[in-house]
């Protein structure tokens, strides 16, 4: 009899059809709904993002997750297991499959063929699969998925994803000292190491160009306040006009994890494009303290969301041929402030809203550009020295220790 554990399955010739959608309804109560092949709900995953809901999760958190179980519900389909059938043999052949199997993505415009690095920004273009950090996710979202199913007793007694061996035994971060970093653990045991990312900032002149290939007011304003505040792209879009301070210079965000509300400093720059741009709108969208600031240009007038400002970033790098992202303007804010030597770096953590130090830590770390243009530098001036003659060996009858104090060479 063949142990199941040790059973095969030919990943290398396994279908997977695209069955199945996450779908948006616009439901506060239930932001993204996960349907079938055949268009039902799935009530499993949609009992978890209702718990999730309840725990006070974005609705941005929601389709992240939601889109984890489409694709495990898609692999299930494929090889005919039901979701409560589930054991370790599927868990490591989807753990397998996820990691070499080639996703379908749209294509963007700026950006070059998969892995051929941008000429303008030098970022390799997206790969045909699926990056280490989104199979990480996938665990951990799958291996809570079947934990909640589990301590309701309406999944299995054992959780196909499980916890590393080394790990079952104690909590994660046990007796962590406050003094020191905080280091990434494998706790899944099929969850594969994720590589560390330096974030990359915007060097000046490229985002001058940037910013002159904003063709409105309102795009100009959006990016002065995202390069001056490090605040995240949804996190400004969601301002109201009663959250703006001209006066301080303020604008007040509600955070995306803690949802807490926090007053932010901006440059004056970004209020003078707010003003602008303003006026230009004035009579068009509505007043009063708790609409929203930012609105589409095309008429009928809609609150600006995230997708719209996305494309709206897109069209600019297409101008320059670039592929920056709007989260670059977090990191490039929060590289810049961090080089700043009036600010301290717990000063730079209290605007950015990181919870640890040690995430604000990151962008003390010099990019490859600054790395590369140090070590040229440092090769030209190895190679002045080399090159410089030597002085003439002093008249006989002369001290050379006293020529040299005498003239300030070095000894």
């Amino acid at each position: 009899m063949i142990n199941s554990e040790e059973s095969t399955r030919d990943l290398a010739s396994l279908m997977v059809p695209r069955s199945g959608r996450l779908v948006a309804t616009g439901d506060e109560m239930e932001p993204y709904r996960l349907l079938a092949a055949g268009g039902g709900v799935v009530e499993p995953a949609a009992v978890f993002l209702r718990e999730l809901l309840a725990a006070g999760r974005s609705a941005a958190t929601l389709r992240s997750y939601g889109m984890d179980l489409l694709r495990w519900w898609r692999f299930l389909h494929a090889v005919n297991v039901g979701w409560d059938r589930a054991s370790r043999v599927e868990a490591r052949d989807f753990s397998c499959w996820i990691q070499v199997t080639a996703k379908q993505r749209r294509l963007v415009s700026g950006r070059g063929n998969a892995g051929a690095p941008n000429p303008v920004t030098g970022k390799p273009a997206l790969g045909d699969r699926y990056a280490p950090a989104t199979v990480a996710h996938s665990e951990t979202v799958l291996r809570g998925f079947y934990d909640f199913h589990r301590d309701a007793g309406t999944g299995p007694v054992l959780n196909p994803f499980p916890l590393d061996p080394a790990r079952r035994s104690r909590r994660a971060h046990a007796h962590h000292n406050p003094m020191d970093g905080w280091a990434h653990e494998r706790v899944g045991r099929y969850r594969p190491k994720v590589p560390n990312r330096v974030p990359r900032a915007i060097p000046d002149p490229r985002f001058n160009e940037l910013f002159a290939a904003l063709p409105s007011n309102r795009d100009r304003a959006l990016v002065a306040f995202w390069i001056s505040t490090g605040v995240r792209a949804s996190e400004l879009l969601g301002v109201r006009q009663c959250d703006i301070d001209p006066g301080q210079q303020l604008i007040t965000v509600v955070r995306k994890g803690t949802r807490a509300t926090q007053q932010v400093p901006a440059s004056a720059d970004a209020f003078v494009w707010l003003r602008l741009y303003q006026e230009e709108v004035h009579g068009q969208v509505p007043r009063g303290r708790t609409q929203p600031v930012w609105w589409t240009l095309r008429r009928p007038r809609r609150p600006l969301n995230y997708h719209a400002a996305h494309r709206m970033f897109e069209r600019a790098n297409a101008a320059l041929g670039s592929d920056w992202t709007l989260h670059d303007l977090r990191h490039s804010a929060a590289a810049r402030m961090a080089r700043d030597p009036q600010l301290t770096l717990s000063d730079v953590q209290l605007v950015m809203g990181h919870a640890h130090l040690s995430t604000t830590e990151i962008y003390l770390t010099p990019n490859k550009d600054e790395v590369i243009a140090g070590v040229l530098a440092h090769h030209a001036r190895t190679a002045e020295q080399r090159d410089k003659p030597s002085p003439p060996p002093p008249a006989p009858g002369y001290d050379p220790q006293a020529l040299s104090v005498l003239f300030g060479r070095a000894l």
